[in-house]
C-alpha cells in the first residue's frame, strides 16, 4: 500500500489553498526601509493608537490565574461581562479566540462543498479564505461607486444561498448596513451575518439586541479596535440562545486563553475609558477627513469606522503606500482592480495624524512635478 502522501490526501477544497492579504510585519517592513520601529506610524491594521485599557494592563500584569490549569471552558465569566455591556443574556453569547474563529465555526455548523455565501466587495477577506476552506462558493454582489449596498441585487443574490456576511462598517470602505435592509435579507432565509468590528465607533445603534431574538442572525464582536487587544484574539458572537448553545457544543473548549479572558473582562469594566477614547479617534477621523479633502489630489470616503479609505489622483495605491513608508508611515494598500489607486488609513494619535497630513501634502507635490 502506498504510504501517505500529504499532498494527495488533502481534502479536495484546500488542494488549491486560499489566501488571504493579511499584514507585512511591521518589524520586517521597518528594517526594509532602515527606519527605527520606535518612530514608525503604524496605520495599516485599524488598531487602536492608545493600546489596552489601564485595567486591561493591569490585569495582564497580575494575572493571579494558575498557568498551568485549564481555564473555565464555557467562559461564564467572560460572557457575563460581554452580556452586560450589551444588555443582553449570557446565555447568547459565544467567546472565542477573535471572531474570526467565529467565522469559521459559522462555515463549520452550517455551509460545507456544494454552499453559497454572499458577499459585496470590496470587505473583509476573511470571509472568502473561509469559504475556500471549506468549498463553499462566493457570490459577490460589488458595491455600487458610491461604496453604497447595491440592495435589490443582494437580496436576489441571497435567496440562493446559505448566509450573507455583512460588515457594518464595512471594512475598508467604513459604510454602514441600512437597518432598512435587515429584514428583507432575513426573509430570505439565509443565515445573515453582520460584523460590528467597527461598531463603537459609529453612530448607529448595534444590532445585537435583535441577534439575541432572531435565529436568522448573528452580531460578531471583536476587542481588537476599541478594547486595544488586537494581539490577544478576544472576539465574541450574539446569536439567539438555541443557537449560541449549539455554538458552544461544537466551538474548540477553553478558547479565549485565560490572560485574554482577564484582560477582556478588565476591559468591558473600563469601558469608560475605552469609550471616551473611541470618541476622540471619532473626532480625529473627522477632522482628517477634512483635512484629506483640502488636498486637491486626495478623496476621502466618508467613514463610520476608525479609518479612512481614500481615493488617489496621482501616482497608484501602492507607489504611495511606499512613499509613506520611506517616511516611516505605514498604511494599507489593497490588491485589488477597485482599490489599486486607493489606500486606508487607521486613525492615531493627533500628532501622529498630522505627520500623516502632512506627508501626504509632501508626495503630492513630488508626484505633481516628478
Amino acid at each position: 500500500m502506498a504510504r501517505f502522501d500529504p499532498v494527495e490526501r488533502l481534502l479536495p477544497a484546500l488542494r488549491t489553498p486560499p489566501t488571504y492579504q493579511a499584514l507585512e510585519d511591521m518589524y520586517e517592513v521597518a528594517a526594509r526601509y532602515g527606519i527605527d520601529p520606535a518612530d514608525v506610524i503604524k496605520i495599516d491594521g485599524n488598531e487602536s493608537p492608545y493600546g489596552p485599557s489601564p485595567r486591561a494592563v493591569e490585569a495582564l500584569r497580575s494575572l493571579d490565574y494558575r498557568a498551568e490549569w485549564y481555564g473555565d471552558e464555557q467562559q461564564f465569566a467572560l460572557r457575563t461581562a460581554f452580556g452586560g455591556r450589551l444588555g443582553v443574556s449570557p446565555e447568547c453569547i459565544v467567546a472565542g479566540s477573535g471572531s474570526d474563529e467565529l467565522i469559521d465555526l459559522i462555515f463549520r455548523m452550517y455551509l460545507g462543498p456544494g454552499d453559497a455565501i454572499v458577499v459585496a466587495s470590496p470587505t473583509f477577506g476573511m470571509y472568502a479564505f473561509d469559504a475556500g476552506q471549506h468549498g463553499v462558493e462566493v457570490i459577490d454582489v460589488p458595491r455600487l461607486d458610491d461604496w453604497s449596498l447595491d440592495e435589490a441585487a443582494l437580496i436576489a443574490a441571497a435567496r440562493t444561498a446559505k448566509a450573507v456576511f455583512i460588515p457594518s462598517p464595512n471594512n475598508p470602505t467604513g459604510g454602514l448596513l441600512p437597518p432598512s435592509l435587515v429584514d428583507p435579507l432575513l426573509e430570505t432565509g439565509a443565515l445573515l451575518v453582520v460584523d460590528e468590528a467597527y461598531i463603537e465607533f459609529a453612530d448607529a445603534p448595534s444590532l445585537a439586541p435583535r441577534a439575541s431574538i432572531e435565529d436568522g442572525l448573528i452580531v460578531l464582536r471583536t476587542l481588537s479596535k476599541w478594547g486595544g487587544l488586537a494581539g490577544l484574539r478576544v472576539g465574541y458572537g450574539v446569536m439567539s440562545e438555541r443557537t449560541a448553545d449549539l455554538f458552544r457544543r461544537v466551538k474548540q473548549p477553553y478558547n479565549p486563553n485565560a490572560a485574554a479572558a482577564a484582560a477582556a473582562i478588565a476591559s468591558i469594566e473600563d469601558a469608560a475609558v475605552l469609550d471616551e477614547r473611541a470618541r476622540v479617534i471619532v473626532e480625529e477621523r473627522e477632522r482628517v477627513t477634512r483635512e484629506l479633502a483640502r488636498l486637491e489630489w486626495v478623496e476621502p470616503v466618508p467613514s463610520q469606522s476608525n479609518f479612512v479609505l481614500m481615493r488617489l489622483a496621482r501616482g497608484d495605491g501602492r507607489t504611495v503606500r511606499d512613499l509613506l513608508r520611506q517616511r516611516g508611515i505605514f498604511t494599507r494598500y489593497f490588491e485589488s482592480s477597485r482599490l489599486r489607486d486607493h489606500l486606508r488609513i487607521s486613525m492615531a494619535r493627533p500628532e501622529q495624524n498630522d505627520r500623516v497630513i502632512a506627508a501626504l501634502r509632501d508626495i503630492g507635490e513630488e508626484l505633481a512635478h516628478g
